[in-house]
């Protein structure tokens, strides 16, 4: 008897967690019901951003007859942007929240298309990903690096290039100790109670809006300021909804830009398109091609 309980111990598969699962153990952030607060505000305007954002990096002023992979759809706004270019797009994401708004907009703007898939999948299922085969397009902007392992996930998504296809990411600039910094308030955010976490947000933040608002005043255009809170970034994230994604954000690693370059060269990547310069703690934006 001992022996039998001592095998069934031994087969007995550890649960596997979910995106819900983490969010619960204060060990992810809710990406997905914090876009599904942005989806209200998706309009026309936002969405050209979004199409004019990724022609302009991928160089490609259409991307008709191309296959376009969103790891990490998200909002389902560049995957929307890519099906309006002309892609056949499949989007993935590893939160639920965010599969309900990439289903969401596929509904509002290409009802029951079979250009566009958009389905609950993770980066970091081997299985999974080598079913979907490989795409002219791979793009995965901003998410990599919360997965909790960041360069396994960026080996996977290379992996997902088709010959002759490239590979566009966004992932945390590396900047030390002010990076570590980040890291802990990223953690205490995420174990904090939901009612707390606007006051939170608005507290670490206060600092660089002080700053923010001084030079605008500086310059004698206090207005400027308060006009900040009405724009949208090419992301089609307003500022408030910016920060908190920024301060929520965790799992979080970093890389520096030589870091990625080698990483991607290595693997028959090379660099056609980036943006890099004064990014300070957030996203350097890198397009690759498979040669």
């Amino acid at each position: 008897m001992t022996e039998l309980r001592a095998q069934l111990q031994v087969i007995v598969p550890t649960p596997v967690l979910t995106a819900r699962d983490e969010v619960s153990r204060g060990e992810r952030f809710a990406f997905g019901r914090n876009w599904q607060l942005f989806l209200r505000m998706i309009d026309d305007t936002r969405i050209r951003q979004a199409e004019e954002s990724l022609s302009q990096m991928l160089r490609e002023p259409s991307l008709a007859g191309r296959t376009f992979l969103d790891i990490g759809c998200g909002s389902g706004l560049f995957s929307l942007a890519a099906r309006r270019l002309g892609a056949s797009v499949h989007s993935f994401d590893f939160d639920t929240d965010s599969v309900a708004c990439a289903a969401e907009l596929r509904r509002r703007y290409f009802p029951g298309d079979p250009q566009w898939t958009v389905e609950q999948g993770s980066v970091l299922d081997e299985g999974y990903l080598a079913s979907l085969g490989t795409f002219d397009v791979v793009y995965s902007w901003g998410v990599l690096h919360h997965t909790g392992q960041m360069w396994e996930a960026i080996d996977a998504a290379c992996r997902r290039v088709a010959p002759g296809g490239k590979l566009f990411i966004a992932i945390y600039n590396d900047l030390g100790t002010r990076t570590k910094r980040w890291h802990g308030i990223k953690k205490v955010y995420n174990g904090l109670p939901q009612l707390l976490r606007p006051l939170f947000t608005a507290a670490v933040m206060a600092p660089e809006e002080a700053k923010v608002f001084a030079r605008a005043l500086l310059r004698g255009r206090p207005t400027s300021y308060l006009g900040l809170w009405t724009q949208y970034n090419d992301r089609g994230m307003n500022r408030w909804r910016d920060m908190v994604d920024w301060v929520g954000g965790y799992p979080y690693e970093v890389a520096t830009p030589e870091a990625i370059f080698e990483f991607c060269r290595q693997r028959g990547f090379g660099l056609l398109n980036l943006r890099c310069g004064g990014v300070g703690l957030g996203c350097n934006q890198f397009v690759f091609e498979r040669v």
